[in-house]
């Protein structure tokens, strides 16, 4: 500062702006030294480092470039550099001495908000992720941060420790409690989630009441995000989660067998007794072969030991058209590749109604790929109404326009 004075007083400058220039002078020294060692790093050590971690072998270290975390702790050292200038300008020391500390504060919370952003992008890498996600945590980590770094900041602007903020934040409790209501029910909830294993990233849910029915690609503190299979994006409230029901259908994937649940609608008015010719015809078909010698011989054994008398079709036990054909749809489905042989398969009748005498297939398919699915399912049913007819049978059909038209 002397030699400033000194300078300007040799050029000739009147004693009365002699201060107040050299004051402005020094400001503009300590401004450019600020900026010149700002782009010094930024331009020459941060590019040397951008270029050494993108060369080496790891790849964690690159979410520090993707997240900015060296670009931002960058940023400290010119608040630094001007808080020890401070001391240089005596009029105004206080006030650059707090400034300074409060740009070191808010940029050293900026710079902690990033190296947490890269810790969970870390943690993702791993596969414990999508069952155990910790974003929800690290939101909670960042309000705290972001809370105790505030008060910090507000306390050196007025001079006053920063217990005696702390100490009045009891009697702020319930305004609070108001305005992190969401956060603090979404954490809750997302512990719950986690703890219990019931949300997942990746898992298929359906919750109607949102309009979600799709794969969950992010949980975080406040909101569950579902990506729907009609490409759109779904936000849920995380609590939601816990308040409402929804359904996960990890358990259908992990399993390795989706099922098919459906039924074909038979006429009761083509149901009917065996015909010799029928049950010859019948012993023909490869899965009924056996099924066709078993029952008959079962059959004739039960008629004979009761003496039945087989004039009338009435009288005794008999195959019939509807039972050999649910016979032949079961072994046809225990033959078939793509149903799972180690869970439920089953083809019941169902009771009966005014559509007919419904049939239902209860199966699973060993691919639980949707787009499989819908073709494995789609080919047994193209055979099942191909068959139908092969046993006397009719599948029920509302009338149409045509057939009214058919009996004039």
């Amino acid at each position: 500062m002397e030699n400033i004075v000194k300078s300007l007083i040799d050029f000739g400058v009147d004693s009365k702006w002699v201060n107040p220039m050299a004051q402005l002078i020094l400001v503009m020294i300590v401004l450019f030294l600020a900026l010149f060692t700002n782009m010094v790093i930024k331009k020459i050590i941060l590019k040397m480092a951008n270029r050494f971690i993108k060369a080496n072998k790891f790849k964690w270290d690159n979410f520090l470039i993707d997240r900015r975390v060296l670009h931002r702790l960058a940023n400290i050292v010119p608040a630094v550099l001007i808080y020890f200038c401070a001391p240089l300008f005596s009029g105004f020391q206080s006030a650059i001495e707090k400034s300074a500390l409060v740009a070191i504060f808010l940029v050293g919370i900026l710079a902690v908000d990033s190296l947490l952003n890269v810790c969970n992008d870390i943690y993702r890498t791993f596969e414990i992720s999508n069952v155990k996600p910790i974003k929800g945590y690290i939101q909670v980590l960042k309000i705290f941060i972001f809370t105790i770094g505030g008060i910090v900041v507000i306390s050196n602007l007025m001079g006053k420790s920063p217990v005696v903020f702390l100490s009045g934040l009891g009697a702020l409790t319930a305004v609070l409690m108001l305005v992190f209501k969401d956060s603090i029910l979404g954490l809750v909830a997302g512990v719950q989630l986690s703890t219990n294993d019931m949300l997942r990233i990746g898992d298929w849910i359906e919750m109607p009441k949102y309009g979600a029915d799709g794969d969950v690609i992010d949980i975080s503190l406040n909101t569950v995000k579902v990506a729907n299979f009609d490409r759109t994006i779904t936000t849920i409230p995380t609590y939601a989660l816990m308040a409402d029901s929804f359904k996960n259908w990890r358990g259908m994937v992990t399993s390795g067998g989706r099922r098919i649940k459906r039924s074909v609608y038979i006429d009761a008015c083509s149901v009917a007794f065996c015909t010799d010719e029928m049950i010859g015809k019948f012993k023909k078909i490869k899965y009924l072969t056996e099924y066709v010698d078993k029952k008959r011989a079962e059959i004739e054994k039960y008629n004979q030991e009761n003496q039945v008398d087989e004039s009338l079709t009435v009288n005794g036990r008999r195959m019939t058209n509807l039972g050999t054909f649910r016979a032949y749809i079961q072994n046809y489905l225990n033959n078939h590749p793509n149903i799972h042989k180690g869970m439920i398969s089953m083809v019941r009748q169902m009771p009966s109604g005014e559509n007919g005498i419904p049939m239902e297939i209860y199966v699973f398919t060993n691919d639980t790929n949707w787009v499989n699915y819908e073709k494995i399912q789609g080919d047994i049913f193209d055979h099942i109404f191909a068959v139908i007819p092969e046993f006397g049978l009719r599948v029920f059909q509302n009338p149409t326009g045509d057939d009214f038209r058919g009996k004039r």
